[in-house]
């Protein structure tokens, strides 16, 4: 029995080590307390994924503490970075969204066909014979807010889809945050294309419902609109 014991708690050790939330933005170099300007997920202390692709809570996984962030502010053309609590352990791409809101962004959902890409990061693949995943291992990522984003405030949702154990429907690890930025200093571009989320996914695309160890897939697909840069 203290065996058994033994083989459950670290069981449940490392299932905790594998999961990770989002709950950091980086601003000027400078990464933002926990939850302080990134909505607080419901998944804070157990990490667990969203596997259900019509679940509102793959918007920003906020339903537990809607609208629990502050909004920082960004300038339009920097870079900026949304940071995990360790490292994206799992094989899978990464996909950064944001939604302009109407007015203030506390307390707004997010609903809507409102949602544009703006960073992805992909897998690479070698004809079937090698696949990788270099957004695994990395704690966090950065990218450049465009240039010709218009001023406002706005969510930005980090999703990660871990796709080591996404060759059967539902698989697929959604790993999501939203963080909250007023961009300062727009231009005058017209994001998108424009999604809902729910909505964006059906659970099928090839870049979700997929194998990635046998047979080792020739191409992928990333899942999602095309990356909006202005």
């Amino acid at each position: 029995m203290k065996l058994l014991s033994c083989l459950v708690a670290t069981a449940l050790a490392a299932q905790a080590f594998a999961h990770y939330t989002f709950p950091s933005l980086v601003v000027d170099g400078t990464t933002t307390p926990a939850w302080v300007n990134v909505r607080q997920t419901n998944n804070f202390n157990t990490q667990a994924p969203v596997t259900d692709v019509t679940s509102p809570d793959l918007r920003c996984y906020d339903s537990a503490e809607p609208g629990t962030a502050t909004t920082i502010q960004v300038t339009a053309g920097q870079q900026m970075g949304i940071m995990s609590d360790g490292t994206i352990y799992h094989p899978g791409v990464v996909n950064v969204y944001m939604a302009k809101a109407p007015d203030s962004v506390d307390g707004w959902a997010g609903d809507g066909d409102v949602w544009f890409k703006v960073y992805q990061i992909s897998a690479v693949t070698n004809g079937g014979e090698s696949i990788t995943f270099p957004a695994e291992g990395v704690p966090g990522v950065t990218f450049t807010l465009p240039a010709a984003l218009p001023s406002g405030q706005y969510l930005v949702r980090m999703e990660a889809i871990a796709l080591h154990v996404a060759s059967t429907f539902g698989g697929a690890q959604f790993y999501i945050s939203c963080g909250q930025v007023e961009v300062v200093n727009g231009g005058s571009g017209t994001p998108g294309p424009t999604v809902a989320i729910p909505g964006v996914y059906t659970g099928y695309e090839p870049g979700i419902l997929i194998n990635i160890n046998y047979p080792i897939p020739t191409n992928y697909t990333q899942p999602g609109p095309a990356v909006w840069s202005g």
